[in-house]
This record gives structure tokens, sequence and C-alpha cells, in this order.
């Protein structure tokens, strides 16, 4: 195990159609320069990662292929961490991760800045009534504009459900435009949040006041359908959704309904149920919704940023080190994952 080469595999969709990295190149530099590891791109697109994958690498950088137990099975197997190409990881089977003595990592370090500038955005487009300003513009309907008024936000309440580190990043990007600040978070603690001006409040609370609910928490059984036709409806007729995180977080069926009888003013949504979302989806014939296809925050400092923390990730297993984004942490106990870093720091002496 200790003279071994640590190969990294990075699944096919990491690549663009010009057959380059769809991040910065200058990201893979600590790969190309890191003693004892190999990486590759993996030859061919699957939809979940293979026990021939696994079996031929020590580490996979992820982006949509699913990690399923199946996966994890082989009697041949050799991969011991998979690093997710991004902070949400509700396509790995984190169980079986666990249980295999497969590290699971994340990168929210390369996210918190890029999605948090999308709420923001969001905020603005929403309250400036921007995109049916557009609209109009286009169709020559200048007379109309005084039906369209924007909405000041000063004095305007914006409301997180979840205020880990996306959330708290966009209440630091909102503070000068004097809002008040609320989240909801059953794992955070108030002392955390002063910093950012924000007051921990129920649920309910945060509906029935915030003029913006955005939706900051992972994927979970615990957190899908987590807003359905009840939490919609404590929301104020005037107030907007954002949903930048997943889309089976918010019950689709119920935010269409709702935004149909325009019982609350709009949304803005980069994620949704089924992705890609079916043309025929109701959701995308209304007026009063803006629409992005989960990659709004897709910038080149969003990729490089995701690509040198996943890859940072890796390389820390790689000398022996216990990755600092670990989701599950549990892992770090089992004795497969304790021998392997072991043997990587015997390996890098």
């Amino acid at each position: 195990m200790a003279g071994e080469i640590f190969r990294v595999g990075l699944t096919r969709d990491c690549l663009g159609l010009d057959g380059k990295p769809t991040f910065d190149p200058v990201a893979l530099e600590p790969l190309k320069h890191a003693r004892g590891v190999e990486f590759e791109f993996i030859d061919e697109y699957t939809p979940s990662i293979t026990q021939q994958q696994a079996a031929r690498y020590d580490a996979i950088v992820v982006q949509k292929p699913r990690v399923e137990r199946a996966s994890l099975t082989g009697n041949d197997r050799r991969l011991s961490v998979v690093a997710r190409f991004g902070v949400g990881f509700d396509a790995v089977d984190v169980g079986a991760c666990t249980e295999a003595g497969v590290m699971l990592t994340n990168t929210p370090d390369g996210v918190r800045r890029p999605v948090a500038t999308i709420i923001l955005l969001f905020i603005l487009a929403l309250s400036h009534k921007l995109f049916v300003k557009d609209r109009i513009t286009r169709d020559g309907r200048w007379n109309e504009r005084t039906n369209h008024m924007g909405e000041g936000l000063s004095g305007k309440t914006v409301g997180s459900i979840g205020v880990g580190s996306i959330g708290r990043e966009a209440f630091r990007l909102l503070t000068p435009l004097g809002m008040t600040h609320i989240g909801h978070d059953p794992y955070a603690k108030q002392a955390d949040m002063d910093e950012i001006r924000l007051k921990l409040v129920d649920r309910d609370m945060l509906l029935r006041t915030s003029d913006f609910v955005c939706i900051n928490t992972p994927l979970s059984e615990e957190t899908r359908h987590l807003v359905g036709a009840r939490e919609l409806g404590l929301m104020k007729p005037t107030a907007y959704l954002i949903n930048t995180a997943r889309g089976p977080i918010v019950d689709e069926k119920a935010l269409y309904q709702a935004l149909r009888a325009r019982k609350i003013a709009g949304a803005a949504l980069d994620v949704f149920d089924q992705e890609p979302t079916p043309p025929d989806n109701p959701i995308l014939k209304l007026d009063n919704v803006i629409v992005t296809p989960h990659s709004l925050c897709w910038t080149d400092e969003c990729f490089r940023g995701i690509a040198s923390s996943a890859i940072g990730s890796i390389l820390s297993v790689a000398r022996g080190e216990a990755p600092v984004n670990v989701v599950n942490r549990d892992v770090l106990a089992h004795p497969d994952v304790r021998a392997l870093l072991a043997a990587r720091r015997k390996a890098a002496t």
C-alpha cells in the first residue's frame, strides 16, 4: 500500500464538448506535481460510478454520476475517496460510503460566494421587476412602465431556511442594503449569527414575516418537500420565494398553484424537482417566476474554486491527512480509512 501510486479519476463530464476541462486547468497543477499521484479523465461517461471505475481509482472527482451502493461492492475495489464537484451530495449513497470506508467530500469553500451572489441577483431582479421590464421594452410597451413599479429593499425582511456557509455568505453580501435578516436552522446557534445581524426564528414566523424567502438547506429525507402548500400559504401575498439549493425541497406542484393563484408575488428558481425540467412543465409558462437551468452560479471563479477544493481534498488523503470537507465524518474511524491514511503518511515521508 505505502509504495503504490495513488490513482485519481475525474468523471467525463468534467470535460466540455471541446475536450477541455470545464474549469481553469490551473486547478490541475497540484495533481500534476504531487509525488506518487497520477490522474486522468475517465474515458467514458456513465450515469453511475461503476465497479470497474471503483477498482481502477483510489479517488474520483464526481460531477453528475451517482454513487450507489452497487458502485462500492466489487471485491477488487480500491476507491477510498469520492470528491463531489459541488456542495450537494444527494446523488451519493452516504451510508454505503461510510460502511465501505469511502470518504465523501464536497466543496463548500468553492461554491459559497458564487451561490450567495446569485441569491443577491435574484433578490434584485425580483424587486426591480427586471424580467417584466425586459419584456415590455422588447415589445415596445413603454406606456406600461408605471404598471410594474419596483420595490425598494430598505427595511424589507429577507429570511433563509438554512443558515450554513452559503446562507451566511448571502447575508454578508446583503448587509449594505439595509434589510432585516432572519433565519431558521435547527442546527444553528444564535451566537454564531450576530456577525451577520441575523435573528434565528421558527420556520412559521420566517414564512409569515419575510419579503424574500430563500432556500439554503441540503436535500435529505428530512428536508424533502419542506416547503409545501401549508408553508406557501403562510407567506405574504407580496413575498417572493428563491430556491438555489435543490428542487425537491419545495413541493413544485404546490408552488405552481401558489404562483398561478397569485398567493405569493413570485419566485426565482435555479433548481427543479426533475432536472432537466421538461419543456411542458407548467411552471415555465408563468410570468411571475424567473427560471434558470441549475447553472446560474457557474462562472470561471466558481468552477475554479470547486475544482481546487475537490482536488485539495484528494491530495490531503494522498498525503495521509483527513480532508477538511468530509461529509461523512464517522468514516474517519473506519479501520480501512485509518489504515489507508497511515500508509499514505508513511509513503509521504
